[in-house]
């Protein structure tokens, strides 16, 4: 076993953890910089079909979504096998991810497609938009499997310690998403105008180029260290049997934040049967989320970091190293908070003009936003020790860590929308007892000793 040499100090931490977060922050801003693009382009083509675009899209990011564990598991299990030296077992493993993703996508895939209208019906939109989203669905279901392919290779990366090369496909794919948006959306030259299905198929060559290039990267690599690229249905049980606790810890997330907002529709439908109209504090809820996740890039980009050290100290049998680099993260993470807490405070007057022009909406942002901005340090440390504990594989404590902030959560802010707190209180709620759940099992975990383990395998 070759361990990793315990880090001499801080600025090295420093150094170690900055080389792996921030291209990993640019490659996660890249991801919604995608759907604005194809959102830019196709909103010229009308209203029908932006919304059609906004439905269908969020079916397709919700699949996707819940499949993030084949990017978080992989770099967990990659970043054990090349601590404790074994290059060559790293990415066999990772191949058996890809192998994984391939088996997901496929059927994932066909459901996705011969269902798309049933799914799209499920958001009650008039029937010009649910024909539009149809369309857009039954095509773009096609860009699945290069997308979950996507992240279980950006997921081996990751665990190889290479977040850059992640990031360059993003933005060449950004880039050559947009242009094959354009020319399939409106046709130029021999290209015809396909407008909305057009959208959907540029989206679709983009991803899948994305896919071959990442694929191409850890294939070179895995052939150079001459780890078989042939399916094991073994590995691939293997790393589907670590993703299902990855899996309901993302479901309990989701389904938090889907909580938070039938709080809020509750609470507006309370403000409505008064004399307002709901349509203010769901609006006002749907910027603060918006601004809230382009936030949590910042904190999430430490959490990879998190992921991909943790495993890899822990891989080479280095506890000290892993608790030294735990420490220091959660320094990052706290500080992050702050400046994040801190700007969107002393902006929060302002950033409400930036996405409308209903003045009852932005003034009910800025207390909303203040909340948000007080449980930015917080939100620091859920992060990155979110991260480290997917890098020490401990993913099922984080299931049933989740379930138990949920279960304690979602009562608790319905209530305290029925008892008419409103869009301010049902955040406040939000802060205290979701991200202050999270945070208490979080600590706890980390401060004993059941995560530690060490070794190749978790």
């Amino acid at each position: 076993m070759t361990a990793s040499p315990t880090p001499a100090g801080g600025r090295s931490i420093d150094r170690e953890i900055a080389r792996l977060a921030v291209p990993a922050f640019l490659a996660l801003v890249a991801e919604p910089l995608f759907l604005l693009g194809d959102a830019a382009v196709v909103g010229h083509l009308g209203t029908r079909e932006l919304a059609g675009l906004g439905l269908a899209g969020t079916v397709l990011s919700t699949v996707v979504g819940l499949c993030i564990f084949l990017a978080y598991g992989t770099t967990a299990g990659v970043a054990r096998q090349l601590g404790a030296g074994h290059r060559r077992e790293a990415l066999a493993q990772g191949v058996d991810g890809l192998w994984l993703a391939v088996a997901i996508g496929i059927p994932v895939t066909l459901v996705t497609s011969l269902l798309a209208h049933p799914l799209v019906t499920l958001f009650g939109a008039s029937s010009d938009v649910e024909d539009a989203a149809t369309t857009y669905l039954r095509i773009a279901a096609a860009g699945t499997t290069p997308l979950l392919l996507v992240l279980a290779t950006t997921g081996v990366l990751r665990g190889l310690q290479d977040t850059r090369t992640p990031l360059v496909v993003a933005v060449v794919g950004n880039v050559a998403n947009l242009g094959l948006n354009v020319l399939l959306v409106y046709g130029a030259g021999p290209a015809p105008r396909l407008e909305l299905a057009g959208s959907a198929v540029g989206s679709v060559l983009a991803q899948t180029g994305m896919a071959v290039a990442l694929v191409a990267v850890v294939v070179r690599a895995a052939r150079r260290e001459g780890a078989s690229l042939r399916p094991h249905p073994a590995g691939i049980r293997a790393a589907g049997r670590a993703g299902v606790p990855l899996l309901v810890r993302t479901l309990t997330l989701r389904a938090s934040l889907l909580v938070t907002t039938w709080a809020v529709v509750l609470a507006a439908g309370e403000v409505a049967g008064g004399s307002g109209s709901d349509a203010v504090p769901i609006a006002t809820h749907q910027l603060a989320l918006t601004i809230w996740g382009f936030l949590a890039y910042v904190l999430d980009a430490i959490a990879i970091a998190a992921q991909a050290i943790t495993g890899q100290h822990l891989g080479a049998g280095d506890v000290a190293a892993t608790r030294a680099v735990t420490t220091r993260m959660v320094r990052w993470g706290v500080w992050s908070g702050v400046v994040t807490g801190l700007l969107l405070a002393a902006t929060s007057p302002w950033l409400g003009a930036l996405f409308t022009p209903d003045h009852a909406v932005r003034d009910a942002l800025v207390p909303v936003l203040l909340v948000a901005a007080l449980v930015q340090p917080v939100a620091g440390v859920v992060f990155v020790l979110d991260g480290v504990l997917i890098g020490a594989g401990d993913g099922r404590y984080l299931a049933w860590a989740g379930l138990a902030v949920l279960g304690g959560y979602a009562p608790l802010v319905l209530l305290t929308s029925a008892l008419g707190a409103g869009l301010t209180g049902v955040w406040v709620v939000f802060g205290l007892l979701f991200m202050g759940g999270r945070l208490v099992t979080l600590v706890r975990r980390e401060r004993g000793d059941a995560w530690l383990v060490t070794g190749a395998h978790a």
